[in-house]
């Protein structure tokens, strides 16, 4: 396109008025759009199956100090590990696989039941019926069963698939088969009403590792505040009691197994401290015996100062040897308890047994921070994670330091004890030399004072860790229990569901528009022509939905009428200096309403006293001899070829001042026939014949007869139709009019809608309700429409280059 006919065209803005318009016009599509939207929105919210949201709040504590013991130390060292509480960790235990199915295995969550309705099928977790299995016997999980209320006695028994079972059965009888073992009884059977709620229902035995699995993944547990320990779990289903009863069962059985952790420690202690116990007390029984024997046959109660110097020495000696082999049994165990086991939550302090050693200590507690920063990873993250990769070579190279250290102090342990033994020695060196009685007297009395000491501390710490253990409470506390009148809908969201729907009916079809209009290249409107070319607009003719052609004469107050009456002066003004006018209607393809519009306007103009011929000119499809219902034997084709004279071709119609040369029989070869010399005389003798000669030429863009001739006439008027001609003729009429030989082509805009959007905008609204759809239907095989539209556009604008 050049540059001069880029002048044409207007820079291309939204026109919000014609979208508004169009919106109007179409208010139909909308409120269809809309109905069914909410319909299918309606139909949502009533037959999607209900999703409820229940939640509960626990608080994990972070802190030790649950037990008086702890505030007034009676055991030192026994809450060595009572760290603060990790909120990733404790998150990560209530995710894990082992709560969840201790949790369920407390709720008879293994069997779900669902009511049969019309269209849903609800599950329910309260039925009228009980399902009795025999739990000694195989059940098969994920199969429905099927149950039909006959009455209060019977019910109809339909297993599918591969068990394929129908029978009729009494409530309360066995059922066996390969798959099943259960029976079926009525919850109520005194107010028991067949005709009250479900009337078919059917259970399913659930997988249980695939329930706990679902029920682990379905429950979210947040954070309240990043400052606090407070976690909130939610869970979602379609049983809002169901889900109620699962969270507060869960947070129970975390609650206990966090209290159950807790003791361990002090049940391991009592254990080892029992054990000890267990191993002293036939030692005690037998030293009482034998020191009372003795005082009884030898008449001795006490001993002499020396011999009781002596002997407090060597008790002493002994007691310190006895607490040297609890600390070496207590490294044996530690080292054992490294070495065996894969985490330190259970370990016996040794602060139980007064080892103070600072570095065991710091080694110990440093370990159990690793186990615990290692299971934290382990809730939190994948397998293949560095961090804990690393984690990993920290207990390690720990685990080594405190092996290293155990060993040290079992060395140094039992270089203590091999000392003590030569103390004993020389202390029993001594007591030999005193008399045999006392000696005797010492002995007995030593073993029995080493073993009650020992007792009597073995069951004070017994007493001191059971009565920790009593005190202990758990860290977590529950903050706000499930409840059902606290759930809430999350599926379907009907309130949202029914906007969603008002919108999306109301913007579909306003894209819908848009799509249309966007992918439409048609003509519809004046202001498509006014961007497109300054070719004048003569006017614009409304739909025909009469039955004649001849509008204006069968129908002369009609508002097409009117419109040509307006086109006729519109005409007026542009051939004012004209001497005769000569007009050529034309279009670029058939089914525009040229001939149509040609017929109105010369009867229109004969109507005003004017003398006027109609010549149809189009020689390969003629049809003005239809509608004025006369011969087509004779026409411009036979005076083209001599073989009439013009008078004989002009003829008389019964309009007044109306005279029509038909076009004649259809020639072979019209296009050199209109480029005679015939045909300048022929327009050169109505010229002066006549006021006004509307000639109907062929359509441009099939042939080249209408510019042919053009160059002989005054005027010529391009036929457009509304919804039906391509804009693209557009660009052929502002290449004719570029042409200085041929004169100017003006448009006439056919088939407009006038009222609504068109009439409104424009002010044509003469207030007649015309429609879309005016047509030819004309064809007859004689142009291939279709194939020629796709390239018409080339041939002409190589045709004008030609002329040129």
């Amino acid at each position: 396109m050049d540059s001069s006919q880029e002048n044409f065209y207007q820079e291309e803005n939204i026109d919000i008025k014609k979208y508004i318009f169009k919106i109007l016009s179409n208010w139909y599509w909308f409120a269809i759009s809309v109905f069914i939207a909410l319909s299918i929105a309606y139909l949502i919210n009533r037959y999607t199956n209900p999703v409820y949201s229940v939640s509960t709040t626990i608080l994990v504590k972070d802190n030790s100090n649950n037990s008086y013991y702890n505030n007034n130390d009676l055991i030192s060292g026994l809450d060595l590990f009572r760290q603060g509480k990790n909120i990733q960790n404790e998150i990560g235990i209530l995710h894990s696989y082992d709560l969840a199915q201790k949790t369920l295995k407390e709720l008879d969550f293994n069997v779900s039941y669902f009511g049969v309705g019309t269209i849903r099928e609800p599950e329910l977790y309260y039925t009228r019926l009980i399902v009795n299995f025999d739990t000694t016997k195989y059940q098969s999980s994920n199969l429905p069963v099927y149950i039909t209320i006959l009455s209060v006695n019977k019910y109809r028994l339909e297993i599918d698939g591969n068990v394929d079972v129908d029978t009729v059965m009494n409530f309360g009888d066995q059922f066996r088969n390969d798959y099943f073992d259960f029976n079926v009884t009525i919850r109520d059977k005194e107010h028991f009403d067949i005709n009250k709620d479900y009337q078919k229902y059917y259970f399913v035995v659930r997988n249980f590792v695939q329930l706990t699995n679902e029920y682990r993944s379905k429950v979210n547990i947040d954070l309240l505040d990043e400052e606090g320990t407070i976690l909130k779990l939610t869970i979602q289903g379609n049983v809002p009691q169901k889900e109620v009863d699962y969270l507060n069962k869960l947070t129970e059985v975390y609650v206990s197994s966090g209290l159950e952790e807790k003791n361990k420690t002090a049940e391991n202690t009592i254990a080892f401290i029992d054990k000890q116990i267990h191993s002293i007390v036939d030692s005690l029984s037998i030293a009482e015996n034998n020191l009372q024997n003795f005082r009884l046959n030898n008449k001795i109660i006490n001993i002499d100062k020396e011999s009781n110097a002596l002997f407090t020495k060597f008790e002493q000696l002994q007691t310190q040897k006895s607490l040297i082999n609890i600390h070496l049994k207590y490294y044996e165990y530690l080292s054992k308890y490294v070495n065996d086991k894969n985490n330190f939550n259970d370990v016996i302090a040794p602060s139980v047994v007064d080892i103070s050693d600072p570095l065991l200590r710091t080694l110990i507690l440093q370990l159990n921070k690793l186990y615990t920063e290692k299971s934290t990873l382990k809730y939190s993250t994948k397998k293949a994670n560095p961090a804990l990769d690393i984690v990993n070579i920290k207990i390690k190279n720990a685990q080594n330091s405190l092996i290293e250290n155990i060993k040290n102090l079992i060395k140094t342990t039992k270089i203590s004890l091999d000392d003590i033994n030569d103390r004993i020695v020389e202390v029993n060196s001594k007591i030999a030399k005193l008399p045999a009685n006392e000696r005797r007297l010492i002995n007995i009395q030593r073993k029995f004072n080493l073993n009650d000491n020992i007792y009597t501390y073995l069951l004070e710490k017994r007493a001191e860790t059971g009565i920790m253990k009593a005190s202990n409470i758990s860290d977590v506390q529950i903050v706000d229990k499930a409840r059902r009148e606290n759930a809430y809908l999350v599926s379907p969201k009907r309130s949202f569901n029914y906007t969603l729907a008002l919108i999306l009916g109301l913007i579909l079809p306003f894209l819908l528009i848009l799509l249309i209009d966007y992918f439409n290249d048609k003509i519809v409107d004046k202001k498509d022509v006014e961007d497109n070319t300054k070719a004048p607009i003569l006017g614009m003719v409304g739909h025909n939905n009469k039955a004649t052609e001849l509008v204006v004469i069968d129908n002369p107050k009609s508002g097409i009428s009117e419109s040509f009456r307006t086109i006729k002066t519109n005409l007026q003004y542009l051939l004012v200096d004209a001497k005769s006018k000569v007009i050529s209607v034309t279009s670029t393809l058939s089914g525009e309403g040229k001939t149509f519009c040609a017929i109105n306007l010369a009867s229109i103009i004969a109507m005003t006293n004017k003398k006027t011929l109609l010549v149809g000119l189009d020689l390969r499809k003629p049809k003005i001899h239809k509608d004025f219902n006369i011969n087509n034997n004779t026409g411009i084709s036979t005076y083209l070829i001599n073989k009439n004279t013009i008078d004989e071709i002009i003829l008389k119609t019964d309009i007044d001042n109306l005279y029509i040369t038909p076009s004649g029989p259809v020639p072979p070869n019209p296009a050199q026939l209109l480029e005679t010399d015939r045909l300048r005389n022929f327009i050169e003798k109505v010229r002066n014949d006549f006021d006004y000669v509307i000639i109907d030429t062929p359509p441009i863009a099939l042939v080249s007869d209408a510019l042919i001739f053009s160059e002989y006439t005054d005027t010529n008027i391009f036929v457009v139709r509304q919804n039906y001609s391509s804009k693209k003729v557009l660009d052929v009429i502002n290449d004719i009019n570029k042409k200085k030989n041929i004169s100017q082509f003006n448009v006439l805009i056919n088939d407009v809608k006038l009222e609504g959007y068109y009439g409104k905008r424009y002010g044509y609204g003469y207030g007649y309700g015309y429609g879309y759809g005016y047509g030819y239907g004309y064809g007859a095989g004689y142009y291939d429409d279709d194939e020629i539209e796709k390239n018409w556009i080339e041939k002409l604008l190589r045709f004008l280059r030609i002329r040129k």
